[in-house]
């Protein structure tokens, strides 16, 4: 039985075209296969094994590329789909599309759909405590690509990938969150803003920053640093996913 403060449903973002793989990828990321398996199915995988059975989709680009995957894995009944037919601005209408089930009154998770990650991170994720959990790798590259999580004396003080608040340390977002149902409906009502005022060019995390920054007591984070993932954005990306990540991954 899942209890009302677990996530009993999940959201995956997967609308992209992934443009930065370059020429050579024509589906969506979230099909990009690794050892016998695509980037969709460990998800839904390890979402089953930590009592998430209710997800919901965003789609896109290649859609029905997409869906044929679900069925072939026999989650047909499980999922959803939710079309943006916008899919080529900026991740934000992705997650605004999902109003209704960010609005639905019970806590959840949202995913991004093209990370190659070790299936405990989403079990550390479920059971970390705190009303609305981000998770952070300490380990961080330098540059403007990954989205920082930025600490003041151990406070959430800024979310992006450049920083505008003064900060002592900070790490990389997973791009993976547990939200709370109230603070999943005031998500749902931050993006619908900034679509209503025609910025459809940000991405999904500014609509986050503004909450954390509104009131950061209410989040919190999980440390996964000790864990394999690789969010897949380059062509290096998919090199270190096949070469460096798979052979890290502990069997589900």
């Amino acid at each position: 039985m899942i209890s009302s403060t677990r996530p009993a449903s999940a959201i995956i973002l997967a609308a992209g075209i992934g443009r930065r793989l370059g020429e050579g990828q024509d589906g969506p990321k979230i099909l990009l296969r690794f050892g016998d398996e695509t980037l969709l199915s460990r998800h839904l995988d390890a979402l089953s094994r930590n009592g998430v059975e209710d997800v919901s989709i965003t789609v896109g680009h290649c859609r029905e590329m997409i869906e044929a995957e679900v069925a072939r894995l026999g989650w047909s009944g499980r999922v959803r789909f939710v079309h943006n037919p916008h899919y080529r601005d900026g991740s934000l209408v992705s997650l605004a599309v999902q109003g209704d089930l960010l609005r639905a009154g019970r806590p959840l998770l949202l995913m991004d759909g093209d990370v190659l990650y070790d299936h405990r991170m989403l079990a550390t994720l479920i059971k970390a405590p705190g009303e609305n959990v981000l998770l952070l790798d300490r380990e961080i590259e330098p540059g403007d690509e990954p989205v920082k999580i930025c600490f003041r004396d151990g406070t959430i003080v800024d979310f992006r990938k450049r920083p505008e608040h003064a900060h002592d340390s900070h790490g990389e977002s997973v791009g993976f969150f547990r939200f709370s149902a109230p603070m999943a409906a005031a998500l749902a009502e931050r993006c619908a803003s900034y679509v209503a005022a025609g910025r459809t060019e940000l991405e999904y995390e500014e609509a986050i920053r503004d909450l954390i920054l509104a009131e950061p007591a209410r989040f919190a984070v999980a440390d996964v640093t000790a864990l394999p993932w690789v969010e897949i954005d380059f062509p290096e990306d998919v090199r270190r996913a096949r070469d460096d990540i798979l052979p890290q991954l502990t069997p589900a």
